[in-house]
């Protein structure tokens, strides 16, 4: 996949993400586009690891299944990370 698809991935799978989970998350499209490009990072990694599924195509629903439940592994952990933390 090219660059251009890793950050339209990104976005969309971030954006569905905090559609999933709302709450106060904050932050922008810039934001949404980083927590989204991690999370396809990392659910590529561990459903490679785990299931032995992983980032396929860019038109594949396997490759937007693990982007966005990767985003969204990724925006609870951040939310655990700075639950204590005075807004």
């Amino acid at each position: 996949m090219s660059i251009l698809g890793w950050i339209l991935i990104g976005l969309i799978a971030g954006a569905l993400a905090k559609a999933i989970l709302p709450g106060r998350q904050g932050g922008g499209w810039i934001a949404t586009l980083v927590l989204g490009v991690v999370g396809a990072l990392v659910g590529g990694f561990i459903g490679n690891t785990l299931f032995d599924v992983g980032l396929k195509e860019f038109w594949s629903i396997q490759t937007w299944l693990v982007a966005t439940g990767g985003a969204i592994v990724v925006l609870l952990v951040w939310g655990m990370i700075t639950k204590n933390r005075k807004a």
